[in-house]
């Protein structure tokens, strides 16, 4: 069965649920509601979506599988989250170097493996 859009094809704007039916017996009812966050979504943000969940919210393995930066996949997320809240997107981040505190943090978050920690506390300043 096709997913039911989300967005007036015309205006842009978020559709909302009218009518209901069932396939089975054929009951229709009629009324007014709202449509569920994730029918808000664009394709793209759906796709990234079911790369989260199936990559367990591990971000690093998402930046590998979309071959893009960390502030790339964190801006991503956050207009995600912002179109399921129906809200505007956050201000993108700007991408400053991460200190060796937050390398080690997203570690203890589960954010990135140790491997990739390792790598990244080796390209700080005065690291060799």
């Amino acid at each position: 069965m096709a997913q039911a859009p989300g967005q007036c094809p015309t205006c842009q704007e978020q559709l909302g649920i009218r009518e209901l039916g069932c396939s089975s017996c054929g009951t229709t009812v009629r009324g007014t509601w709202d449509s569920a966050p994730f029918q808000r979504l664009s394709t793209d943000q759906h796709s990234f979506l079911i790369l989260f969940v199936r990559s367990r919210g591990n971000l690093s393995e998402i930046e590998r599988a979309l071959g893009v930066s960390y502030p790339t996949v964190r801006a991503k997320l956050e207009e995600l989250i912002s179109a399921m809240a129906d809200e505007s997107p956050a201000p993108a981040q700007t991408s400053e170097p991460m200190s060796r505190r937050d390398i080690l943090d997203r570690v203890a978050r589960g954010e990135i493996s140790a491997n990739d920690a390792l790598e990244r506390l080796k390209q700080l300043p005065g690291t060799d």
